[in-house]
């Protein structure tokens, strides 16, 4: 049956296209309309004579949507709020970095008006590295916020009490969710009040569920009255909604979010949990070729993006040589906590027998012959290590996330694309790495590396695996086989 295309709002349905090829489409650093002098020579000093192609679009864009300063006046009207979706590796963090430390060059007073939040301490680290370099000698303060100083350490980084109350010691703030949400509601004198951009870096990992409550509770704290000084009254947000008489009167801050992903969910019912104000989409991610591959659906709608952390091999060889290769790859080389993909539930069931009968593994299959209860069950042991590895069907493994899987095994190749990147985007999630290994029979490998080349994908290593380092296992093996069949008659 045709799918049912969800209803998309113009701005996801007509996005701005950027450039993919990056190398070929690089903007001189100083073509880019709108960038401080300071900032010019401070990307000199580092080394970056050209933008990567979604840079050059990012930055004037940002830096246009804030050209009035920070305040809007009567009649001013609010920025837009902008969506980023491109690979890693495309450049999104100086994206963001260039403009907002530009717009904030001539801040008087110092209070949190950048904030930006990111799935993984590790990631946290890189940006908050990358603000460091351009806020350098601008008096503009980044705060890192990830929970490897203690609590107190991070409440005295944020805030100093005086004795006309509390001031803030950082302008810009770079944060993983769990730690934030405790500053804003343990933090004595912790205000989001004037903050002016909102950034969600890896945003389809932070509209999941476990972190939109902490997205819920920025937005909360920056609508929030400040209770005490008079003059900040001027300056108070109304929540966005329609212009009245009364809210436009005041000056306000406008909070701008910005949002950045390798795979920005397309989801409208999820964006509108974000509550996006006339939003902008920017992305490279889309196909070039409009071919009919899965069925008949066309390609043009797919994100490819493959995790930065991921090494990806493949294993010329035959049939006869595949359950060996795994057998080695488990016995031998002493991988852990694998995940191993076979294209039926036929192949995964007897392929789990087979390495059963084999002895030396713990193995279990993963797929809809069973339960639910037994799949969380295999599914939690797998997590906790007792499970060395774990067979299973596309159908099965398609979209959850199971923690800490160290290898993905393509023991049957993926026919399609969207298969391939579902499978091996299993492991090196979350900014951690992973390696992907497929078995790809001789006459499988021209069609295999032509698929991966078409959606971009190059850098997929060969893996030869010598015969002889298979023979040991040979024997075993053969008996292996004697008793299925046995079982199986």
């Amino acid at each position: 049956s045709p799918q049912v295309q969800p209803f998309l709002p113009q701005w996801l349905a007509q996005p701005k296209l950027v450039q993919k090829r990056i190398k070929d489409n690089l903007v001189p650093v100083g073509d880019v309309p709108g960038i401080h002098p300071r900032l010019l020579k401070k990307l000199q000093v580092n080394g970056i004579e050209s933008f990567f192609p979604v840079q050059a679009e990012v930055i004037p864009a940002i830096l246009q949507s804030a050209s009035n300063g920070y305040l809007m006046g009567q009649g001013g009207y609010r920025p837009k709020d902008i969506c980023v979706s491109a690979p890693t590796g495309s450049g999104k963090t100086l994206s963001f970095v260039i403009p907002i430390v530009q717009v904030l060059l001539d801040r008087v007073v110092c209070q949190v008006r950048a904030l930006v939040v990111l799935p993984t301490k590790e990631l946290a680290q890189q940006v908050s590295k990358v603000f460091n370099i351009y806020t350098d000698g601008t008096g503009l303060k980044v705060v890192l916020i990830t929970g490897q100083k203690s609590f107190a350490k991070e409440q005295e980084m944020l805030v100093q009490k005086k004795v006309t109350g509390y001031c803030s010691l950082a302008d810009i703030i770079v944060a993983t969710p769990g730690r934030l949400t405790d500053h804003i509601n343990q933090t004595p004198g912790f205000s989001l009040a004037q903050l002016r951009f909102l950034i969600v870096d890896e945003a389809d990992r932070m509209i999941d569920d476990m972190h939109q409550n902490c997205l819920n509770q920025i937005v909360k704290a920056a609508f929030q009255v400040e209770n005490g000084s008079g003059s900040n009254m001027l300056f108070q947000r109304t929540k966005p909604g329609p212009i009245t008489a009364a809210s436009s009167c005041y000056p306000q801050i406008p909070l701008q979010k910005l949002l950045f992903s390798a795979t920005l969910t397309q989801d409208p019912e999820k964006l509108q949990q974000l509550n996006l104000f006339q939003p902008r989409l920017f992305t490279s991610v889309y196909s070039e070729k409009k071919t009919l591959g899965e069925g008949t659906e066309t390609e043009q709608d797919t994100k490819y993006t493959l995790p930065e952390g991921l090494s990806q091999c493949y294993v010329p060889c035959d049939l006869n040589s595949k359950p060996l290769l795994l057998l080695h790859f488990m016995l031998t080389m002493k991988f852990s906590r694998v995940l191993c993909f076979a294209n039926s539930r036929e192949a995964s069931h007897r392929l789990f027998l087979l390495v059963q009968a084999f002895g030396g593994v713990t193995v279990a299959e993963f797929s809809s012959r069973l339960p639910p209860n037994e799949r969380q069950r295999t599914m939690k042991e797998f997590e906790q290590g007792k499970i060395q590895l774990l067979i299973s069907t596309d159908a099965t493994a398609r979209g959850i996330d199971i923690k800490g899987v160290n290898y993905v095994i393509n023991y049957d190749a993926p026919q399609f694309i969207r298969t391939y990147i579902h499978r091996v985007g299993r492991t090196a999630r979350a900014g951690e790495v992973g390696v992907a290994f497929s078995l790809v029979l001789r006459i499988q490998e021209r069609r295999f590396l032509r698929m991966l080349k078409d959606a971009g994908i190059q850098d997929i290593k060969k893996h030869p695996v010598k015969g002889n380092s298979l023979k040991p296992l040979v024997q075993q093996y053969e008996e292996a086989l004697c008793k299925l069949e046995k079982t199986v008659k």
